[in-house]
């Protein structure tokens, strides 16, 4: 039985990480079940294992966190949906590269609720809308959500982040994911035109959950939200 949480107020990144940190004890040790936590953070940067000094352009905007996550920096603010997923892979096949291609897809199936096709791309984690050629004639693409994934003996945590209604500016203070190319930029729910609240993108990811992640089952057992 998958768990889900809803933080109303913009949650301390240090606090998600220490409640994150104590959820993958107990759910290892059989004393919790797992869990989809659905939040905000206030403004702040995060940067992963791979992030680069240099990429981080002004230093003192805002906050800035190490993360045990993967990846690079990225921005977290109001107006994002963070999901932060935390599951047992011991019971989905030990497989970290398809819990997150399971994340693209679950936030990719939620998006096209609202008439967004986002996908993957090779070479680029993520989830990103193709935004037709650019001045020169090529193609422009723009990244609707982030995914970053840490694992502990076995249990998998962090997760997406899927701009809906975000302050898009912020992105300008680093180098979002360590992409620095032009033709590739960060765009929101609300910069495709999209009058969506985080409240229902939420009803969607609700929706597509067991579809995505109940084939990734301990033993041919689904797992199931409640």
């Amino acid at each position: 039985m998958v768990q889900w949480q809803l933080s109303a107020d913009p949650v301390d990144y240090p606090a998600a990480v220490a409640a994150m940190d104590a959820r993958v004890a107990a759910i290892r040790e059989g004393r919790a079940p797992e869990l989809v936590w659905l939040l905000e953070h206030p403004p702040l940067y995060t940067a992963g294992t791979s992030a680069r000094p240099a990429d981080l352009k002004h230093p003192g905007r805002f906050p800035v966190f190490e993360s045990g996550r993967g990846g690079q920096f990225t921005y977290h603010g109001p107006g994002q949906r963070i999901a932060y997923v935390l599951l047992d892979l011991r019971r989905r096949g030990q497989d970290v590269r398809g819990h997150v291609c399971r994340l693209e897809d679950w936030a990719s199936r939620a998006l096209a609720d609202f008439g967004v096709t986002a996908g993957r791309r090779a070479g680029r984690i993520g989830l990103w809308v193709d935004r037709g050629p650019d001045s020169q004639g090529g193609g422009r693409e723009d990244k609707i959500a982030a995914i970053g994934v840490r694992v502990r003996h076995w249990i998998a945590f962090h997760g997406i982040a899927i701009n809906v209604t975000p302050d898009l500016e912020h992105f300008a203070g680093i180098v979002p994911c360590g992409i620095a190319d032009p033709r590739y930029g960060v765009t929101s729910l609300a910069r495709l035109g999209v009058a969506a609240a985080l409240a229902d993108l939420d009803a969607a990811l609700r929706r597509h959950f067991d579809a995505v992640f109940a084939t990734a089952g301990a033993l041919g057992v689904p797992s199931s939200a409640s």
